[in-house]
């Protein structure tokens, strides 16, 4: 499956993180953190975008979920707080949501600040595509995060993304009572 177009790409002057590339933190720009994954529900693609839209799921299996609501059709305030090892940031911020295209995949991209420890942005292209079993979701993601949080180490922040990732997936099927088997990347 192919996703649609996405502000994850990075060598065009147009992506999501453009505007934000001029920005400076104590002498150095914002850092790129990759990460995504495959997953496969054991229910119908209609059921898995629902629970992908649902505040009330979406509140229950973000870790750290302090607040998330709809604020537009297309747009989410959401407060987190996040463990990175010996520190544990509040991230508040805005979701948005493009490219939509109901059942099948949307781009999500946000951007948050954690206090002292600076600004983190991510985008993310989800899809959803029937699968043998259920449904396959498909998750792509880039992050960026100034200098406060990179200094914990570029490793440490993709390992407990990742984990977070994983964890997210698996929990959303918890809540939707339906098994999430996680797959290899491709």
């Amino acid at each position: 499956m192919t996703l649609p177009a996405s502000p994850i790409d990075r060598d065009g002057p147009g992506h999501y993180f453009a505007g934000y590339g001029a920005k400076k933190t104590h002498g150095k720009g914002l850092k790129a953190v990759d990460f995504g994954g495959r997953y496969l529900f054991g229910a119908k693609r209609a059921e898995v975008w629902a629970a992908l839209n649902d505040t009330r799921v979406l509140g229950a299996v973000i870790p750290g979920c302090q607040a998330i609501a709809w604020t537009s059709a297309s747009t989410l305030d959401l407060s987190i707080k996040v463990s990175l090892g010996i520190v544990h940031p509040t991230f508040a911020g805005e979701l948005v949501l493009s490219n939509v295209l109901p059942a099948q995949s949307y781009t999500l991209s946000g951007r948050g600040k954690g206090g002292l420890l600076g600004m983190a942005q991510a985008a993310a292209d989800i899809a959803l595509e029937d699968a043998p079993g259920g449904t396959m979701l498909t998750f792509a993601a880039a992050g960026h995060a100034d200098g406060g949080i990179m200094r914990l180490g570029r490793q440490l922040i993709g390992n407990s993304a990742q984990k977070l990732i994983d964890g997210f997936f698996e929990s959303i099927g918890t809540e939707m009572g339906v098994v999430v088997t996680a797959l290899e990347r491709e």
